[in-house]
């Protein structure tokens, strides 16, 4: 495989794409969605890989599948799981990279939204870990507060997030800290229910359990 992480994250045409799908959720009302966002999916979903002993091959196509993989919301929110496999799948043959190795990125990008996807190898599964778990105050991004709808109120509670592999126990751990004042925990659970139960699924394809806590007490 000769492209790489870094060639994906260097190439202005899909950062137009990340670009315009950021700029669209924002008018939407959606929280943050930029290249911090994507870098993070894909930083975090290669850490994951790493540490439960994946090679360096599918640790290298999670990390261009997780900067990808929401470039469909520059054409719509709706379906952009597929729309964004299908763009990415264009990109890739474009930038010569093999059949082999551009299906299991578009099966991790078209898989990772909760309406419709699911794991269904051990890259789709650290895409939607690493993605469904960054959950930050500072992705978002209407400052008033007074108008704040329930995903603003809830990433905006959320003070920091661990996100933690322990290969030995075979478990996987998310532990937010969250200001109860802001976010009550009923909150988080009324728009993250199916994410963090995709999570689990994600988590079992992996051969790990789903540990969830919040302010350090057991939620999943």
């Amino acid at each position: 495989m000769n492209l790489t992480y870094q060639d994906i994250r260097k190439n202005e045409e899909i950062n137009q794409y990340i670009t315009m799908g950021n700029e669209i959720l924002g008018v939407l009302g959606y929280t943050d969605h930029s290249q911090k966002h994507a870098a993070i999916v894909a930083e975090r979903g290669a850490k994951l890989l790493k540490e439960l002993g994946y090679s360096k091959k599918e640790i290298e196509l999670c990390k261009i599948a997780g900067y990808m993989h929401d470039i469909g919301n520059c054409i719509n929110r709706a379906d952009h799981a597929h729309s964004g496999a299908i763009m990415a799948m264009n990109i890739l043959q474009r930038l010569g990279m093999d059949a082999e190795d551009i299906s299991i990125i578009i099966s991790a990008i078209g898989n990772h939204d909760e309406e419709t996807g699911t794991a269904v190898n051990a890259v789709s599964a650290a895409i939607i870990l690493a993605d469904k778990t960054d959950v930050r105050r500072n992705r978002v991004r209407n400052k008033k507060k007074s108008s704040f709808d329930i995903h603003d109120r809830v990433n905006y509670g959320v003070i920091a997030t661990e996100f933690i592999t322990n290969p030995e126990k075979k478990e996987i751990h998310l532990n937010l800290e969250l200001d109860e004042e802001k976010c009550s925990i009923l909150d988080y659970f009324e728009i993250f229910t199916g994410r963090m139960l995709m999570c689990r699924r994600a988590s079992e394809m992996l051969g790990q359990h789903f540990k969830f806590t919040v302010n350090e007490r057991k939620v999943l």
